[in-house]
């Protein structure tokens, strides 16, 4: 769903009686199942659709038969609140679930790649453990109503699962061409940037072409034109490989050599991947960074030239260690 559209929404007002306390539980886990976020106390919103309405005309069905009461009222917000919060309430709760998911994904990632587990042996139970991730991908999805960022991340790193349980190489691994021959393209991403689409967009302004033109685009499965290069995207060009973020993938594939990209890319990575592999101290505050700048720009384009910056100012402070 598109933020731009999400200018209704549908409250969920209700009382529930202190006791028994299970109808109480019973409700809350109820509205987190259907992806509702409250608001206030017993107060919980979720954008107008008509799968939100029955959702939420249900669950208050079950809060009327347990004693309580309550009503659903579709509703603006005009002042105090507004729907730029409402989004990122949304956004948090989706990314804490990413973000479970992920650390089972790449713990998993992590045992596979390693070269001493076979994710095909029948002990290793290699198609259960990713058929279990992928349900609880398709769950959370279902209910991530305005495309959290995390997402993307999360539906590589199972495809990545994917491609080392059916032993087949993952997409761009190839040997690239030379720069050159990247000139005057244009590079397509997802839209809804964050860290691993902006440092790669920063690395090809940088390296590559310094005026080269970027594409924002809903939808992961884009089928590409003449002269466009997919990055961090399903079957894309350059895309996660082997547990590494889009990022070092294409610094690998580009066959850039400079110092201050080592430590660079391992900042993307820990943000990115939230396996706190290399831990340099310096990543938490580039992190807030990134989200207040996603806070501030919900306009890709805007938001691409903005982290660009960011990334233009971290680039100088590794150089400099370097020289001193």
């Amino acid at each position: 769903m598109n933020p731009s559209e999400t200018q209704k929404w549908l409250l969920l007002i209700h009382q529930i009686p202190p006791k028994p306390n299970a109808l109480r539980v019973k409700i809350w886990r109820r509205l987190q199942q259907v992806g509702a976020v409250a608001i206030k106390q017993s107060v919980y919103v979720m954008p107008l659709s008509e799968q939100s309405r029955e959702d939420l005309s249900w669950t208050l069905k079950e809060i009327v038969e347990g004693g309580g009461d309550g009503s659903i009222s579709e509703a603006r917000f005009v002042e105090g609140l507004s729907d730029e919060q409402i989004l990122a309430l949304f956004h948090n709760a989706r990314k804490s679930d990413y973000e479970k998911l992920l650390q089972e994904a790449n713990a998993l990632l992590a045992e596979w790649s390693s070269g001493e587990t076979d994710p095909r042996d029948p002990a290793t139970r290699g198609p259960a453990q990713l058929a279990k991730l992928q349900r609880w991908l398709d769950e959370t999805a279902a209910i991530d109503f305005f495309q959290t960022p995390e997402r993307a991340t999360a539906e590589l790193q199972l495809k990545e699962l994917g491609n080392l349980l059916s032993r087949q190489p993952a997409v761009g691994s190839e040997v690239r061409g030379g720069l050159a021959d990247l000139m005057g393209k244009t590079w397509v991403t997802r839209g809804n940037l964050f860290v691993d689409r902006i440092a790669c967009g920063w690395l090809i302004r940088r390296f590559v072409d310094k005026t080269a033109a970027f594409k924002f685009v809903p939808d992961p499965h884009y089928s590409p034109k003449a002269n466009e290069i997919r990055f961090d995207m399903f079957d894309g060009e350059y895309t996660h490989e082997g547990g590494r973020c889009t990022f070092e993938v294409m610094i690998q594939g580009l066959q850039i050599q400079d110092h201050a990209l080592g430590p660079l890319s391992e900042v993307v990575h820990d943000i990115d991947l939230k396996d706190e592999k290399f831990g340099r101290s310096e990543t938490d505050g580039f992190n807030a960074l990134l989200t207040g700048l996603a806070a501030a720009h919900p306009d890709d384009d805007q938001r691409m030239n903005e982290g660009l910056r960011l990334f233009d100012n971290l680039y100088a402070y590794y150089q400099r260690q370097k020289r001193e």
